[in-house]
């Protein structure tokens, strides 16, 4: 496919643009087809990865702010996020004993069947990525590891016309 085609540009400005808007494309899409598997189960995207997360520390329970930092989309409200989860009674929120500014959160029984009931289906969403074979799939982990840590230890910058401002 081409993606000029495909995002509306008559062309780049380089290769780092061309791969930026590839990444964000394909993650669109991608992000899409994650939706819609999650939706079979009455959940979100973010609301699995917040039971995913829940479910690898139980029975420990955790705080807003540690989930916060965990989930992968990090401009996702915790807070309502587990709410929402709260309400379809996949977790229990209780007051922390020793702050009582903070909450304990914790999956459920019933969150816990849930994501197990779902275990079984994940092969049916890796298959959304054999179009690529398995070494193309380590080396685009490996590339996609690079950039993260390069991105991570880039300092912020502001464009020099906002800077003057």
């Amino acid at each position: 496919m081409n993606l000029e085609h495909e995002v509306g540009y008559k062309s780049f400005r380089n290769e780092w643009q061309k791969a930026s808007m590839s990444i964000l494309y394909t993650q669109g899409i991608l992000y899409n087809t994650y939706e819609n598997f999650f939706k079979q189960f009455g959940l979100t995207f973010q609301q699995y990865n917040a039971l995913r997360i829940l479910r690898d520390q139980y029975p420990k329970p955790v705080s807003t702010s540690f989930l916060r930092e965990k989930l992968l989309d990090k401009m996702s409200d915790a807070s309502r996020l587990v709410s929402r989860l709260s309400a379809k009674e996949l977790v229990t929120v209780t007051q922390n004993p020793s702050d009582r500014r903070l909450v304990n959160i914790l999956v459920s029984e019933k969150g816990l069947q849930v994501l197990e009931s779902m275990d079984g289906f994940f092969p049916e969403l890796d298959q959304k990525l054999h179009g690529i074979t398995e070494d193309e799939a380590k080396t685009l982990y490996h590339l996609l590891s690079k950039l993260r840590n390069s991105l991570k230890n880039m300092p912020e910058s502001e464009p020099e016309e906002v800077k003057a401002q």
